[in-house]
């Protein structure tokens, strides 16, 4: 089991390494899905929205809606494969930027493009829903 693991992970570097040099260092994006906190938020989202527009999910833990929605918006993000990224923030422990996004309730989803939020939806949407609100902006 070890070597087969072991060989996948030699062909996803491999995979990675021709993608940087089929689309150049500064179109490549390593990770499509990140972890985002408030020390890294500017960082991770604002900045990095200025070159791929950037979709944050702010979620919960304990949150059931969140939980059904999580795996709907990988699936999406996947499918546009490198030219969007989502970014997960647990309100629970991001308080300062659920603050200054105004995060009422959780499942809330921003997108972010060139550095500013420009629109945003509450709730599980359906994801048929959520690929026609996603065409509008990409």
């Amino acid at each position: 089991m070890v070597k087969i693991d072991e060989e996948d992970r030699i062909i996803k570097k491999k995979l990675e390494e021709m993608k940087k040099r089929y689309l150049g260092e500064e179109n490549y994006i390593e990770e499509i899905e990140i972890e985002v906190g408030d020390e890294d938020f500017q960082e991770k989202v604002v900045e990095k929205s200025k070159k791929i527009p950037v979709l944050v999910d702010f979620y919960a833990d304990w949150c059931g809606p969140c939980r059904m929605l999580s795996p709907v918006l990988e699936k999406i993000v996947k499918e546009y494969d490198g030219k969007l990224i989502l970014a997960k923030v647990n309100v629970d422990e991001a308080y300062a930027v659920a603050n200054e996004f105004g995060i009422m309730s959780v499942p809330t989803v921003i997108l972010f493009k060139n550095g500013e939020p420009v629109d945003y939806f509450v709730g599980a949407l359906p994801e048929p829903k959520i690929r026609e609100w996603l065409k509008r902006w990409l």
